[in-house]
């Protein structure tokens, strides 16, 4: 008797940890809303053959991706565009197939570039060096998958895939450092800044001149002409050594 009565305790203590299951309309909002559906990274994504795991609260282990970043290479950098490909309702769990998974290959919108006139760039912020795949994210609760819309899965995704029509600069000039993001903003360039950045703050120079001294090149970008103050950007490599700035008067 007392057997049976721990055992009835243990099954309600099961039951009550399980909770109630999802019903085929949720399942189905679920499905419908995330399938097919395009974001943009907005953390280095690796390509993983385990799903890698989220929580609600948008946490993921940094270790484990890194590690899986390593061992396969990257499904995404920031500001690539990916698209939900596969949609599976777990008990615990949802699983999400970016880009076809592991199976992916290079997606057809890395090439696709929008625009305006003679002013156009691709979606994907730098289509040269694009992830050629996909990987598998799995938003993992404590419980049972609760009865949540789509657009509520969205937001806690947020801090590794966007849904928003973000751009994909903005998305990446987000992810630099406080004092980088300010100069950029004010259009200013500084020592240790790469190219990328320094497109971001000046756009493309007016003119280019490589130098090679001592056996070691620098390349100067030129902003600016005269009259008026005229800036140059010094490169070695790919990182900025001197900003320069002068006044040029007309001759």
């Amino acid at each position: 008797m007392k057997l049976a009565r721990l055992s009835s305790i243990a099954l309600f203590a099961v039951s009550a940890l399980a909770g109630p299951k999802l019903t085929f309309e949720e399942r189905t909002e679920i499905v419908r809303g995330l399938m097919a559906e395009f974001a943009t990274v907005k953390v280095a994504l690796p390509r993983s053959k385990k799903p890698l795991a989220v929580t609600p609260a948008g946490k993921y282990e940094k270790e484990q991706w890194a590690e899986a970043m390593q061992q396969n290479g990257p499904a995404g950098r920031v500001g690539d565009l990916v698209q939900i490909t596969r949609v599976i309702i777990e008990n615990d769990r949802i699983v999400l197939e970016i880009n076809d998974g592991m199976r992916g290959k290079r997606r057809w919108y890395h090439n696709v570039q929008v625009g305006t006139g003679a002013g156009t760039s691709p979606i994907a912020r730098d289509q040269s060096t694009s992830a050629p795949g996909g990987t598998t994210i799995a938003l993992v609760f404590e419980g049972p998958v609760p009865p949540k819309k789509a657009a509520e899965l969205k937001k806690m995704l947020q801090p590794v895939l966007d849904f928003e029509k973000h751009s994909a600069t903005e998305l990446y000039t987000e992810t630099l450092p406080k004092e980088v993001q300010e100069a950029i903003k004010a259009n200013k360039v500084l020592v240790g800044m790469d190219r990328e950045m320094v497109l971001l703050a000046k756009g493309r120079p007016e003119n280019k001149l490589r130098e090679n001294k001592d056996g070691v090149e620098t390349e100067d970008w030129i902003y600016g002409k005269a009259p008026g103050t005229i800036t140059f950007v010094t490169f070695e490599g790919n990182k900025v050594i001197r900003v320069k700035e002068m006044y040029a008067g007309v001759q």
